[in-house]
């Protein structure tokens, strides 16, 4: 059975759209997926499924957040061959890096990726900004809270167009790249 990674898009961030790790669980359970296992607190989902695609496990998580819990969530899906894609077009070397200060920006669709192509005019050296193929990559030399970029990418302003977009450090995305393996 394929492994799928779950992304939730601004949950658990202060006291707005609280979703406990354990209803997460149970709510992908109900919806008949196996293995399912969740990473810290905000919104990252490893499950398995023996069909569909990314979009449709999305749109499926998506809704029955809506209507089981009442939260208005954008979710992101991601296959284990996509994230791994994700981790090994990470143009920096991150063995030099903080990880906490590597944000990898994902959509859905990576066509989206080109919304985020102004991020470039708010990085201010030392920072580094790169669009690759399956991401957006962000180095934030001096910290995710000094960065412009971050903030934007973030905040309500996070989005490509009309598609969701979320972030994830670098060790979180490693993180999930263990438990899909794992998984898988």
């Amino acid at each position: 059975m394929p492994t799928f990674i779950a992304l939730l898009r601004g949950i658990n961030v202060g006291t707005a759209k609280r979703l406990p790790m354990a209803d997460l669980r149970a709510l992908l359970t109900g919806l008949g997926y196996d293995g399912v296992t969740t990473l810290l607190n905000s919104g990252n989902a490893v499950f398995r499924a023996a069909q569909g695609t990314p979009q449709q496990h999305a749109a499926a998580i998506s809704a029955a957040i809506a209507g089981q819990l009442g939260l208005q969530v954008p979710v992101i899906v991601k296959t284990a061959e996509e994230l791994s894609a994700i981790v090994h077009g990470n143009p920096f070397d991150a063995s030099t890096l903080d990880p906490s200060q590597l944000l990898v920006a994902l959509v859905q669709e990576p066509s989206a990726l080109v919304g985020l192509n102004p991020l470039a005019t708010l990085v201010v050296l030392p920072e580094q900004c790169q669009v690759g193929r399956h991401a957006a990559y962000l180095h934030c030399a001096k910290g995710i809270s000094e960065s412009k970029a971050a903030q934007s990418l973030l905040g309500k302003s996070g989005k490509a167009g009309t598609a969701a977009v979320t972030t994830r450090n670098w060790a979180t995305v490693l993180k999930l790249q263990a438990l899909a393996d794992v998984n898988d």
